[in-house]
This record gives C-alpha cells, sequence and structure tokens, in this order.
C-alpha cells in the first residue's frame, strides 16, 4: 500500500501478519456463502462479462475460459487451486484478507497466490479498496494461466524477499501495482486490460482507457518505480507493455541490476 494511504480509513486495507501458515489447495473450505452473496458474485460476473470483450487483454480472455470459472456461485478456492496446478504450476491459499507484504510476497515466491474468499457488499459493486474474492478470483487467476506472466509473478515475489532496502521495496510495490494490478498492453487490436485490480471494477474499465488517463510506456521500468498512486481514486496514470515477454524480461533485468534476483 502507498505510505500516504492512512489503513484507518477502512480496516479491511490493514494488512494482517501471519502468525501461522495459510491453508492450500485441497485444504481450502468451501464457505457457508449467503444466498445474497451468492447473488452479488453473479451480479459482478455479469456485469463484467458485458464490457470485458474489446477491453480486456486477449490473455486474461483467454485464460477465464480455460478456468471456466462458476458464472453463478462463488468457485471453491480448492478448485481453482487444481486448475492453475495444472495449467502453471500455481497453488492457491486461503487468506482471510490482506496479508502483510513479506508475507504475500513469501508465498508468491513458492507460486502460491494468497487469496480471500469473501466478497464485497452490493454498496461496493462498482470498485473496492480492499480485496474479495472476486478481485481475487475473476480478477488474478486468469492471468496465472498465462506463462510468461506466472513467471513475472513469481519473480516479483523472489525480488520482494531478496529487498530489504525500503525505498527499494516502495519501487517494487510501485512495479507490482502498475503491473499486476493496473497494468494495460498492446494487443493486435488494440490496447487492452491485464491488470486486475482494473478487471475487476466495472467504473475502473470504463474509466482506464478513456482519454481521461495518461498512458506511458512501461520502459524505462524505472520510469514505473517512480511513479506514486493511490487506492482511493481511480488511476490518473497507467504503464503500457508490448508484451508478456517483454514484462518478465525487462523485470527481470531490473531486479538483477538491483541485486534482488
Amino acid at each position: 500500500m502507498d505510505s500516504t494511504v492512512t489503513a484507518a480509513l477502512d480496516p479491511r486495507c490493514v494488512p494482517i501478519k501471519l502468525t501461522h501458515t495459510l491453508p492450500v489447495g485441497d485444504d481450502c473450505p468451501y464457505p457457508a456463502y449467503t444466498d445474497d452473496e451468492q447473488a452479488v458474485w453473479r451480479t459482478l460476473y455479469r456485469r463484467m462479462e458485458e464490457i470485458l470483450p474489446g477491453r480486456a487483454a486477449d490473455e486474461y480472455l483467454a485464460g477465464l475460459r480455460v478456468l471456466g470459472l462458476d458464472h453463478e456461485k462463488i468457485p471453491a478456492l480448492a478448485d481453482v487451486s487444481r486448475a492453475l496446478q495444472r495449467l502453471t504450476g500455481w497453488r492457491i491459499a486461503r487468506t482471510p484478507g490482506l496479508l502483510d507484504a513479506a508475507d504475500f510476497f513469501g508465498y508468491l515466491a513458492r507460486r502460491i497466490f494468497p487469496c480471500t474468499d469473501y466478497i464485497r457488499t452490493r454498496a461496493e459493486l462498482d470498485y473496492t479498496p480492499a480485496p474479495d474474492c472476486f478481485h481475487d478470483i475473476f480478477g488474478h487467476t486468469p492471468m496465472i494461466v498465462h506463462p510468461r506472466f506466472a513467471d513475472f509473478y513469481q519473480q516479483i515475489g523472489r525480488a520482494a524477499l531478496a529487498c530489504s532496502d525500503p525505498a527499494r521495496m516502495e519501487q517494487l510495490t510501485r512495479i507490482y501495482w502498475f503491473t499486476v494490478e493496473f497494468g494495460l498492453v498492446k494487443n493486435p487490436g488494440g490496447l487492452r486490460i491485464y491488470g486486475n485490480g482494473i478487471i475487476s471494477s466495472h467504473a475502473e474499465t470504463l474509466h482506464s482507457l478513456s482519454d481521461q488517463v495518461v498512458k506511458k510506456p512501461f520502459l524505462p521500468v524505472e520510469s514505473v518505480a517512480a511513479q506514486p498512486y493511490d487506492i482511493w481514486h481511480f488511476q490518473e496514470t497507467l504503464f503500457v507493455i508490448d508484451s508478456f515477454d517483454q514484462l518478465e524480461a525487462e523485470f527481470a533485468a531490473w531486479a538483477g541490476r538491483h541485486g534482488l534476483l
């Protein structure tokens, strides 16, 4: 989280420091969701299904098709974990909320994605600053199906574990924000969204490709690492990669220059 954000604004945005290991894969239980919670999932899914064609990256849409996420009810984390493990060697862990950075990146380094299993309220259909299972499952997991992105995601975790300089860690967090959460990519059909913070938000999806947003090239990576962000408002600046091969290679080069990989 950016240092300008005060966690007191929303207790769900206070990072949790783990005192125990998280359940992974088949050990993730399926909650007793209410009918209304299942209805929120259906509403969110259908709203995004209507607007993502022509806006979401080809790679994201391909991952969504391969995973075959349930439209009608919240998918079980264990089921999604098995699918990811078969496709790219990733698994899912059930997390109670936003994790402390060291814990979160430690799981990524082992190709384990910490995923929430609670869902936002109806008042937050357009956007929520806190992670929920729609953001995590619908937003994140289709991109983890893509081999290059899956490897880049692990690199982020490994680099964070090797980082002892707070200033460098802030740069790494900004790179994460403007790629994993709010990244754009050039597809043959035009500019498309792959960042899950955008893809899981109806309002942010419509905003991100508009003329209200400044789109900058991903290179040099140092410019991404220097760009501040604010989770409480629509993003005013986004960065565009040419491909996921470029993303993986250029991040590895940046991390290598700073002794992180």
